[in-house]
C-alpha cells in the first residue's frame, strides 16, 4: 500500500492497520500471546511490540508539542540519536517490562486515539507540505505521523506474524 499523501488516506491507513494489528493480537491463543520471540530479538514478546508502539506515539506527541511551540525537539529522545536507536528501543523495553499485555493494549489504544485526534486537527496542506514546520526538517508532519501510525502498525503485524511462525 502506498504511503498516504492526504489526511483522509492517512487516517484510513492508520485506522485500518491499527484494527488489523489489534484484531490479530486478539485472535491469538493466550499462550501464543505470551510466547517468547526468537533468541536475539529486541522485542521479546507481543507485549514488547505493543508497548514499543505506544512509547513511539508518546515520542511523536512530545516532538509535536515542543516543535509547535517553536522549540527544537530532542529527536528521537533526550540522550539518544538516530544512530543510537537500538539503545533507545532497549530502554523502552526495559521501562515497560512489568506492564501486562492487556495494559499495554489499553495504553496503545489511548495513544493511538491521541495521534488520530492530532491528525484530525490539521489540513492536508499542514500535514503534507514539506518543510512547513521547522522542526520536521526537510520532510512533512504527515510523514512523521505516517511513520508513527500506519507504517509502524504494519511493521508490528509483520514482526508478530513472523514470530508466530518461528
Amino acid at each position: 500500500m502506498a504511503k498516504p499523501s492526504n489526511k483522509k488516506y492517512l487516517l484510513i491507513q492508520s485506522e485500518n492497520n491499527y484494527i488489523s494489528l489489534t484484531e490479530y493480537i486478539e485472535s491469538l491463543d493466550p499462550a501464543l500471546k505470551m510466547m517468547p520471540f526468537q533468541e536475539g530479538m529486541l522485542n521479546r514478546n507481543v507485549r514488547d511490540v505493543v508497548i514499543h508502539l505506544h512509547h513511539w506515539h508518546l515520542l511523536q506527541l512530545g516532538w509535536y508539542n515542543v516543535g509547535m511551540r517553536g522549540d527544537k525537539p530532542s529527536m528521537p529522545s533526550e540522550g539518544y540519536t538516530w544512530k543510537t536507536l537500538p539503545d533507545l528501543n532497549l530502554m523502552i523495553r526495559e521501562k515497560y517490562k512489568n506492564v501486562k499485555l492487556q495494559d499495554a493494549i489499553s495504553k496503545l489504544a489511548t495513544s493511538h486515539a491521541n495521534i488520530s485526534n492530532l491528525i484530525e486537527e490539521h489540513t492536508d496542506k499542514e500535514l503534507f507540505t514539506k518543510k512547513k514546520y521547522h522542526w520536521t526538517g526537510s520532510t512533512s508532519l504527515g510523514a512523521y505521523l505516517t511513520s508513527a501510525t500506519a507504517s509502524h502498525y504494519a511493521w508490528a503485524i509483520k514482526l508478530i506474524k513472523k514470530q508466530m511462525k518461528a
